[in-house]
């Protein structure tokens, strides 16, 4: 199974680089977890052209097949359990999963349509790269529990 974060913006922090990177590392090889990071699209000027055309950057970089989530605070709020059954599911299924993190405007409504799940890591809006961060670590603990592996303590 691979999991793709599939992320507006390449030029994050030396700390998110970091903090993902120790996460995908940690990962076993039957669950690898992939940074996808596109360029966003130069600001200016009313905030729809942009996001259509990162929507169309977004939408191309994604597998076929793959199980689409979106990240937004509107989405619904999973408990790691909540995560580790989806995860089996698509595990079962044999789909690979890309978890999307929009630009500094958000998701374009394509990408949204396309989901088959939007997910809130919080009600709260998060900077890009601690949400990218937070998932590399969520996965990685929804895997470590499918492991049966003792990272993760109720």
């Amino acid at each position: 199974m691979r999991f793709l974060v599939v992320a507006v913006g390449h030029r994050m922090p030396a700390w998110v680089d970091a903090g993902f990177a120790q996460y995908a590392a940690r990962m076993p090889r039957a669950a690898r977890v992939e940074l996808v990071a596109l360029k966003a699209v130069p600001r200016g000027g009313p905030p729809q052209p942009v996001l259509e055309a990162e929507g169309k950057r977004i939408l191309a970089a994604l597998p076929a097949r793959c199980v689409r989530v979106v990240l937004d605070e509107r989405g619904a709020l999973l408990s790691t359990m909540d995560l580790v059954r989806r995860i089996a599911r698509w595990r079962q299924a044999g789909r690979d999963v890309a978890f999307i993190v929009g630009g500094a405007d958000g998701l374009a409504e394509s990408v949204k349509k396309s989901a088959d799940l939007a997910w809130a890591l919080s009600p709260l809006t998060l900077p890009h790269g601690l949400a990218r961060v937070m998932v590399a670590e969520q996965l990685y603990r929804a895997v470590s529990i499918l492991h049966n592996h003792p990272y993760h303590r109720e």
